[in-house]
């Protein structure tokens, strides 16, 4: 199946003034995360790429913007279901001041048990990713093939909860998993389980570089050690 490059969009001004953005309209980047987005292009540069699908707020397609410029050819999709979690009523809301609130430790330590007052709960969250990436990871294979790479540009919880379900993992210990501003993740989808190749990567993917494989003629593969997929 395909394997997905999974982008947590650059730094945000949210992220810079410790904010709960949630899907409060109009949360850019600062100038750090332009910066990082500015960068992308580079580091992906030996990656091919099927397809970008992002998210629908303004951080994540300010992400996209440099690496769209970069590849005019490559097709961009929004995608409703990678949408940062629905925070309800806590979202625009101080992190330092939702630390006090009695959820927040539900939050932390049991995620499967928590929902946001007046928005979602974490398990719908994971959920409806989970969905958009099989129907992704479906429709990029029918249209390209099974080595088919493309990529995803979302948020921290949703790039977290991902990692959890291709590792197997409950939910209740995704908040193990951390994830950088502007960091790339990558899973390989396979019709058995899923591989997670990168995590939280913030540097050069040059080892992404399709190769041939021995005798084959030319068929695309990524690099890795023993026992990779």
């Amino acid at each position: 199946m395909a394997t997905l490059i999974l982008v947590r969009h650059g730094r945000s001004t949210a992220n810079t003034s410790g904010v709960l953005a949630g899907r409060t309209p109009g949360i850019a980047l600062d100038e750090r995360g332009a910066a990082q987005a500015a960068a992308l292009p580079g580091r992906l540069a030996d990656v091919p790429l099927a397809a970008a699908v992002s998210s629908p707020l303004q951080r994540c397609r300010e992400t996209l913007r440099p690496l769209l410029d970069a590849r005019p050819d490559l097709p961009l999709h929004v995608e409703d279901r990678i949408n940062e979690c629905d925070y309800g009523d806590w979202s625009g809301r101080k992190l330092a001041e939702l630390n006090d609130e009695p959820l927040m430790e539900v939050v932390q330590a049991h995620a499967a048990a928590a929902a946001f007052p007046g928005g979602e709960s974490m398990r719908a969250m994971q959920n409806r990713a989970v969905e958009a990436v099989r129907d992704w990871n479906a429709r990029i294979e029918a249209e390209h093939g099974e080595d088919a790479f493309y990529l995803m540009c979302s948020h921290g919880d949703i790039v977290k909860s991902l990692v959890a379900d291709a590792l197997g993992l409950h939910l209740d210990l995704f908040q193990r998993v951390h994830v950088d501003p502007c960091s790339v993740t990558v899973i390989r989808y396979t019709r058995l389980r899923p591989f997670l190749l990168r995590l939280g990567d913030t540097g050069d993917f040059a080892g992404f570089a399709p190769r041939e494989r021995p005798g084959d003629g030319g068929t695309a593969e990524v690099g890795g050690g023993a026992g990779a997929p």
